[in-house]
């Protein structure tokens, strides 16, 4: 019989008596949708071909809140999808929409911890499989930059909802998060560091003989709150009519400024743009990713194209240079919580960087996974990766290594206890903890003395990962059944309510 071999590092922290912390468990149980909201418009060139212009396209967005909840100035978490810039049945089809089955697991569970979540589309629309390599890279920064344009955009609607509309979702407008998957964490990281047009003036890169490939009378400025027109006589080279409008302004008089920027699996444009008072960042991201460098490398078209496109630099290097610069200091604390005990054991100690170890080269993105093999109904099913449970696992280590950095990057005031090393703790010895048997093959017994009875068990793997979970356990005695653990090496994090 294989025997599961678990070693318990002396994380044993004591909850007080309101152990459920909001924003860091998950103290709801049940989430409120509001869907399809028109959060602005704006010109898509993703119809191009047969309408002959850019036409204006509502910009949607699908709003959890948890349900029940009391609090009415709550944190606001924009998301953004990833799909490569292109519709599903453009990129292979399993995702590439605000409903990505992935992406609104992730909202759910967010929204349960008591923050508000936005899972918004954005414009979509550029030419990875162009024989010209400027033409790809040409499409590829106008498809980010529009990007930008439209996170700023949603967070200025949901500025302009609590000024103008009674604030309907219960958020507070200083404290705001941008979230990216996979394309919408180029979004993300652009948002905190894409200062003005011209930061993508780069000779060799963005720019060629013929001229900068961004340029702010043909698509509008950063924030999207200036009108973007092709003039009147068109311009050589660029596919558009003239006097076709690129960029239509929305909610003029609203600030976008937001405070915390995450990417899953996403890359920055150009490690140039980071700048001292750029707001924090956390990358998390595949080492070996194979699409998004997780250093500085050329990130490439997903199979069957695998064509190479332009330079980026992945969170292995954005996200330290972010700290050279100061920007990560708001996060920077001492946290000794097992999920950041093993993001610091390998990512050299920079704050806000989670790297992801695979064996797999093909894999860059192990929390995606699809509601259905065709999720989108195409006509010939892409036969997508449902593997749910395989994806929640690296979605709660995600979430985990997020929410205590969220708490201090929007400053929500949690009590960290648990999780910072500025707190006091008792060790395991104090509250008697006894572990047995270790190893196991069956299950393992916690026991502790009875005036510290047992709230919470979290179990992790060896790369950080939450495995397993017991909640809410209020007693002195509870038998971990062993059940689908495979054989190995694991780290609990026990949790114990004093008898205050």
């Amino acid at each position: 019989m294989k025997r599961l071999s678990l070693f318990f590092a002396l994380l044993f922290a004591v909850c007080m008596a309101n152990a459920q912390e909001r924003y860091l468990d998950e103290v709801f149980t049940s989430v409120k949708v509001t869907a399809d909201q028109t959060y602005g418009v704006n010109a898509t060139i993703l119809l191009l071909q047969q309408a002959g212009q850019a036409v204006p396209q509502p910009l949607k967005v699908d709003i959890y809140e948890p349900e029940g909840d009391t609090e009415t100035n709550r944190p606001l978490v924009i998301m953004f999808h990833t799909g490569n810039f292109l519709p599903p049945q453009v990129n292979g089809g399993c995702t590439g929409t605000n409903k990505d089955a992935d992406l609104v697991e992730m909202a759910k569970k967010l929204a349960r911890r008591g923050f508000v979540t936005a899972c918004a589309s954005y414009r979509l629309g550029w030419d990875p499989i162009n024989s010209n390599p400027d033409v790809r890279v040409y499409t590829l920064i106008n498809a980010a930059y529009r990007g930008v344009q439209d996170s700023r955009t949603a967070i200025r609607y949901f500025k302009k909802s609590v000024a103008e509309n009674g604030n309907p979702f219960g958020i507070d407008p200083n404290k705001i998060a941008l979230w990216g998957n996979g394309t919408g964490g180029y979004i993300t990281y652009a948002s905190a560091t894409l200062d003005t047009i011209t930061d993508t003036w780069i000779p060799g890169k963005f720019v060629t003989a013929a001229g900068p490939m961004v340029i702010e009378q043909f698509n509008g400025n950063v924030e999207g709150t200036t009108f973007g027109v092709i003039p009147p006589t068109g311009v050589p080279g660029l596919p558009f009519p003239g006097g076709d409008t690129l960029c239509y302004p929305n909610h003029i008089g609203y600030d976008d400024e937001f405070q915390l920027s995450v990417s899953v699996g996403g890359a920055l444009g150009d490690s140039s743009w980071i700048d001292p008072g750029d707001v924090p960042m956390i990358g998390c991201q595949v080492t070996t990713d194979p699409f998004a460098p997780y250093l500085t490398g050329i990130v490439l078209v997903p199979p069957p194209v695998n064509l190479p496109v332009v330079e980026v630099s992945g969170s292995g290097v954005a996200i330290p240079i972010a700290a050279a610069e100061g920007v990560q200091a708001p996060i920077d604390h001492p946290f000794i919580d097992p999920i950041s005990v093993h993001a610091n054991s390998v990512n050299g100690g920079v704050p806000g960087l989670y790297p992801f170890f695979s064996t797999d080269p093909t894999e860059g993105s192990p929390w995606n996974y699809a509601g259905s093999l065709n999720p989108y109904n195409l006509p010939t099913s892409p036969n997508c990766d449902t593997n749910s449970v395989g994806g929640k696992i690296f979605i709660d280590t995600i979430i985990g290594y997020f929410a205590p950095r969220a708490c201090l990057a929007l400053d929500l005031g949690c009590n960290l206890f648990g999780y910072s090393a500025t707190n006091d703790r008792l060790d395991a010895a104090q509250v008697g903890l006894v572990i047995s048997p270790n190893p196991a093959s069956e299950f393992v017994r916690f026991k502790t003395e009875s005036e510290f009875p047992i709230q919470h068990i979290y179990v992790y793997d060896m790369n950080g990962r939450l495995v397993k979970a017991h909640t809410n356990i209020e007693q002195d005695v509870f038998n971990m059944q062993r059940n689908s653990l495979a054989q190995g090496t694991y780290l609990p994090r026990s949790c114990s309510r004093t008898a205050l």
